[in-house]
């Protein structure tokens, strides 16, 4: 009989197995995922400010936020589902284990608007705006160092040991299984996510960067190896802001004069 610990021991190799079996669920995964990146460029572009680039409107933000999501994190989740579509008999589950997946990031992007919304005009690039990029890109840094960025990242690392560990029956079940793997994927990626906002959550070029960071990390067979280097280019980039922002890649600078308005979804 497989546990939840030996599943974990065998890490990704099981989903990799999976998705063998269900290429055509892997392909739609990324097919997805692809129509989120381009639908995120089509959105965002012109719109990048910089670090704290105006969230606009919630709804707006919302709708951009959850294809982002979907273009950001279904390539990593792809052999969860894969292997979950595989364990379970109803086909429907898998769609509604993404649903779950989604709203659960979904809440994420609502908190980080919120959170944004608080925070107000100190967020401006002329007030307190670059020394918090900086300290939320260190801090970043220092999180993936973390034991309980290691504990998510397990999760994240381990399809097997989660869906043994959190299976639950039916399609509320797959709802609530899903809904259970975005929170630890929540656990892994809020920093990053978070030196996105810091870095200009609307730059093409950082969204990428920052999904490649988090991809590497759930699926490079060097687990220590990612973690260590990912937490070496943020600490570089956190100090960078601090001291000399002109030299950080890709980075739009602020013109410090207040913050665009962002479009409505109807625009």
């Amino acid at each position: 009989m497989i546990t939840s610990t030996t599943a974990r021991a065998v890490g990704p190799a099981p989903a990799m197995v999976a998705a063998r079996a269900r290429l055509w669920l892997v392909a739609l995964l990324f097919v997805l995922a692809a129509i989120g990146w381009w639908w995120t460029v089509e959105r965002m572009e012109g719109m990048d400010d910089g670090p704290w680039t105006a969230l606009g409107t919630l709804g707006w933000f919302l709708g951009v936020w959850v294809v982002m999501m979907a273009a950001m994190m279904f390539p990593s989740l792809a052999p969860t589902v894969v292997l979950y579509a595989r364990m379970t008999r109803d086909r429907s589950a898998p769609l509604l284990f993404t649903g779950g997946y989604l709203v659960v990031w979904g809440t994420a992007g609502a908190a980080a608007f919120a959170l944004s919304w608080a925070a107000g005009d100190v967020l401006a690039w002329d007030r307190a705006g670059r020394w918090i990029a900086g300290g939320t890109l260190l801090a970043a840094a220092v999180y993936e160092l973390t034991p309980l960025k290691d504990l998510c990242l397990s999760k994240c690392r381990s399809p097997l040991g989660f869906l043994l560990g959190a299976w639950r029956e039916g399609r509320a079940g797959a709802l609530q299984m899903g809904a259970k793997h975005a929170g630890w994927c929540v656990g892994c990626c809020w920093a990053l996510m978070a030196s996105l906002f810091a870095l200009g959550v609307m730059s093409i070029a950082w969204m990428a960067v920052v999904a490649a960071l988090i991809a590497v990390e759930k699926m490079l067979p060097w687990r220590r190896v990612a973690t260590y280097g990912t937490a070496g280019i943020l600490l570089a980039l956190g100090l960078l802001m601090l001291v000399a922002p002109d030299t950080v890649p890709a980075l739009s600078e602020p013109s410090g004069d207040g913050m665009p308005t962002m479009p409505s979804m109807s625009s």
